[in-house]
């Protein structure tokens, strides 16, 4: 799902205002709190999304709340990383502010589970995890597949499932990619440091095992140039998640999903060894308990996604072995 320097909000906001005119067809995101991205600025979703607020009931959960650190309690809030990308885990509304989407639905119903204020600051997908290190954050968000490499240095608090798929024009003879070495010969376009990137360079001697010409591996900074690639006949095929990949299709023309590839449980991602790992496990887990959880999914259209407990970095989902 690098280490460069956060893009700040203004590249954040281009970020996805570049996805936009490509899933809504290169023609020209309930409640969530204001990113940084500043009023008016690019990154608007001109298509329609679900506005209505589904965590405005949550109440505090009390056995949650007391698990969390004394001074997080003592200060009643906790600093957010996030990255707002794409439909359905984040995007902008169309004031170019307003942050809405499964995470934000997330952290703002565990914010209000747990009693605190969630402070949310718009930041570069690769710059997040490396910043959990240094304490400016206290979580990150960001649609962060748990993987093993991630685990070494990085907690997770799961609370969907989603993974890895590909998408491709439509005019493309693939219909599926159920091996690796089909994409032999091909370019695959990526956002940068995500695990799409890792898992194509992990497997990129496949091809030459198999006496075939290897594929290439299209690295962008910025979403919404991973799909002008695809459009403009730059790439074969996009590898991204299942679930972006699933809404952006349906908002553009020329455009096909293929299928999930592989599924990886998604979650808040921490510095290694944080005390607030069981706080936010106990409130998303109070979340399913009170109907909260397949609100927000009912919401996002993603009910596939959802697990049946939220757990503290469970072991990566096993990978396909093509």
């Amino acid at each position: 799902m690098s280490t460069r320097t956060s893009p700040g909000p203004a590249r954040t906001a281009l970020a996805f205002s570049l996805i936009t005119v490509a899933a809504l067809g290169l023609t020209a995101c309930a409640g969530g709190e204001p990113a940084t991205a500043p009023a008016g600025a690019p990154g608007a979703a001109k298509g329609a999304l679900p506005t209505e607020d589904v965590v405005a009931g949550v109440k505090k959960n009390e056995a949650a709340a007391k698990l969390l650190p004394a001074d997080v309690r003592q200060r009643g809030s906790f600093a957010v990383a996030a990255s707002v990308g794409t439909p359905p885990s984040s995007a902008y509304l169309p004031d170019g502010r307003t942050v809405v989407g499964v995470d934000a639905d997330f952290t703002a119903a565990v914010a209000k589970a747990l009693g605190l204020e969630a402070k949310r600051e718009a930041v570069g997908f690769e710059a997040i995890l490396p910043a959990l290190g240094s304490g400016k954050y206290d979580v990150g968000t960001g649609n962060f597949g748990v993987t093993e490499e991630r685990r070494k240095t990085i907690d997770f608090v799961t609370y969907v499932n989603d993974g890895q798929g590909f998408a491709a024009r439509a005019d493309s003879p693939l219909k599926e990619i159920t091996d690796l070495t089909q994409l032999c010969g091909l370019r695959v376009a990526v956002d940068a440091g995500t695990t799409f990137e890792r898992t194509l360079e992990k497997n990129k001697g496949r091809c030459a095992e198999a006496g075939k010409k290897p594929y290439g591996i299209d690295v962008y900074n910025q979403t919404g140039a991973v799909w002008m690639a695809l459009q403009q006949g730059r790439s074969d095929l996009v590898m991204s998640t299942i679930n972006g990949l699933r809404y952006a299709v349906t908002q553009q023309k020329g455009m096909k999903f293929l299928n999930e590839y592989r599924r990886l449980d998604v979650g808040f991602a921490f510095k290694k060894g944080t005390p607030l790992a069981p706080a936010f496990e106990a409130a998303v887990n109070g979340l399913k308990a009170d109907g909260t959880y397949d609100r927000i999914l009912r919401k996002w259209g993603v009910t596939g996604s959802g697990i049946e407990r939220s757990q503290i970095s469970p072991p990566e989902l096993p990978a396909p072995k093509k």
